[in-house]
């Protein structure tokens, strides 16, 4: 309609075969993790260059679908070597009952709330509060789910499964964050390695995504299944 108005449009994406399936006027597919589209944060001059290249599809006429690979990868992708998080967790371990998840989540992030202050302090600012609850909420609430419940969404939330979503971005934001209170970043890789194999909040993340797969309610199902974790790193069992 945009383009039906004489508006000239262009869109970056990070799934090469979505954009192929929705063919657009003119598209810029980017090799960078999901939630980067202009490449690692803290770069703008590469960012500019990202944004130049999808503004240059812009000369592009309309008609038969533009769309263009950015061949390069964002810098800083690169693993940086001995890195960690400035703080310890203990080992994690499923617990067998949703009300054992959400005491055994409540106790990490008890150790994790100092270092997330901490990161709030050095970079003024923070990502975690899209979930409209606050930390202390988020065990008992995802724990709900895994005891085959839909509780109630919390205002201005329309639907539990928009609210677990959330819910997932706020502590996945939470731990990150606080695992950067100190010192340079990791790359994306390293970051979500520790999450996801080396803290309890990752596992429960991944025990949601079982949970939500296997649910009835088509709206938790899609949600659960495509932003509660990276398809790369969700646990297989043998």
């Amino acid at each position: 309609m945009l383009e039906e108005r004489g508006v000239a449009t262009v869109a970056i994406g990070l799934v090469r075969s979505h954009m192929e399936k929705t063919g657009g006027p003119r598209g810029l597919w980017v090799p960078f993790p999901l939630g980067r589209p202009l490449g690692e944060p803290g770069d703008p001059a590469f960012q500019k260059r990202v944004l130049r290249a999808a503004l240059s599809l812009l000369e592009r006429e309309a008609g038969a679908a533009v769309l263009e690979d950015f061949g390069l990868d964002a810098p800083g992708q690169a693993e940086r070597a001995g890195w960690s998080p400035p703080f310890a967790l203990p080992a994690p371990s499923e617990p067998s009952e949703p009300a054992a998840w959400a005491a055994a989540l409540r106790e990490e992030m008890a150790l994790v709330q100092p270092w997330a202050e901490r990161a709030q302090a050095r970079f003024g600012r923070t990502t975690v509060g899209v979930s409209a609850q606050s930390p202390e909420a988020w065990p008992a609430y995802a724990a709900s789910f895994l005891a085959g419940e839909l509780p109630d969404p919390p205002p201005p939330l329309p639907s539990p499964g928009l609210a677990l979503r959330f819910l997932a971005d706020d502590l996945k934001a939470y731990y990150m964050e606080a695992a950067q209170a100190d010192g340079g970043a990791p790359s994306n890789n390293q970051i979500n390695e520790w999450l996801f194999r080396k803290t309890l909040a990752g596992r429960f993340l991944i025990a949601l995504r079982r949970c939500s797969l296997a649910s009835e309610n088509s709206a938790l199902k899609a949600a659960g299944g495509r932003f509660l974790v990276p398809a790369q790193w969700v646990l297989r069992e043998n």
